[in-house]
């Protein structure tokens, strides 16, 4: 549902939440100092939506493409960027429209909700569901044990399914910014679920398990006719390699690497990438 228009203008905060709510990225540019004249006001905003278009304004011209571009690198990178511009000395600000001042304009990213899919109600799923929350992500909980997977043990999940894993698979759509961990009871049904999360575009995918493990479940998915390339997006044996053993310390371990991938800590995220293997 798109966000209401007044007067024919659509209401930026309105946008905000719409956005997160459908799961998707932008970047607000507020321009927070001003000196001089310049052609907008303090607190003037413009939102840029993570396909480009924008919504509101800031004065337009050069300053503003300028800080549609950083916008568009602010949404990449997740992280906020303060610029200056100084209409008095740099003559690509001069549009004749101008009087000339100095203003600084702080974009910031608007990121939905971290979504987190967790496959497996058990002792390390339930204490991934406990830190993940803590971390500020929404939760989805899957199960085919009503059992384990019920409100007493998950009072804050946003879902909950107790069902066949395949059959409640069918009913998701994951996207670009969800993550998911498997972690159920056996192999058997962390493979059922990996051959179907790895066609998901989720941002992260891990499965709990050994290397031994690992091998063995990619080795039957490849002989399937799954891709390499899809098997490598996959974190197994799941989480940061911190000498985790029980069931709370694993849980650390695993949220610790979706923060990491969340924030693109680069030393975690590249240790990750240069230790995983995949079976030949």
């Amino acid at each position: 549902m798109p966000a209401k228009a007044y007067n024919g203008f659509v209401d930026i905060y309105e946008e905000i939440v719409r956005m997160r709510r459908e799961g998707r990225r932008a970047a607000l540019a507020t321009i927070v100092n001003v000196r001089g004249s310049i052609p907008s006001f303090q607190s003037a905003k413009m939102l840029v939506r993570d396909d480009g278009s924008i919504l509101g304004t800031i004065g337009g011209g050069c300053v503003e493409a300028e800080v549609w571009q950083a916008a568009r690198e602010v949404i990449e990178n997740e992280r906020p960027q303060t610029l200056s511009f100084d209409l008095n000395q740099n003559p690509k600000f001069d549009t004749g429209l101008v009087c000339g001042g100095t203003l600084e304009i702080y974009v910031e990213p608007i990121l939905p909700v971290p979504h987190l899919y967790l496959f497996g109600a058990g002792h390390v799923a339930l204490n991934v569901y406990r830190m993940a929350r803590l971390a500020g992500f929404d939760i989805t909980v899957v199960d085919d044990r009503e059992s384990y997977a019920n409100r007493e043990r998950f009072p804050e999940a946003r879902d909950i399914y107790a069902e066949d894993f395949e059959k409640t698979c069918a009913q998701l759509a994951p996207g670009e910014s969800d993550y998911m961990v498997i972690t159920t009871r056996g192999h058997r049904d962390d493979m059922r679920v990996l051959r179907w999360a790895i066609n998901c575009p989720v941002r992260y995918l891990g499965m709990i398990g050994s290397e031994r493990k690992q091998f063995a479940i990619f080795a039957a998915l490849e002989k399937e006719g799954v891709a390499r390339e899809r098997l490598e997006r996959v974190h197994s044996p799941v989480g940061l390699d911190i000498g985790a053993i029980t069931p709370e310390e694993i849980a650390v371990a695993i949220v610790a690497e979706m923060i990491a991938f969340r924030r693109q800590a680069e030393a975690g995220v590249k240790r990750k990438k240069s230790e995983r293997r995949v079976v030949s």
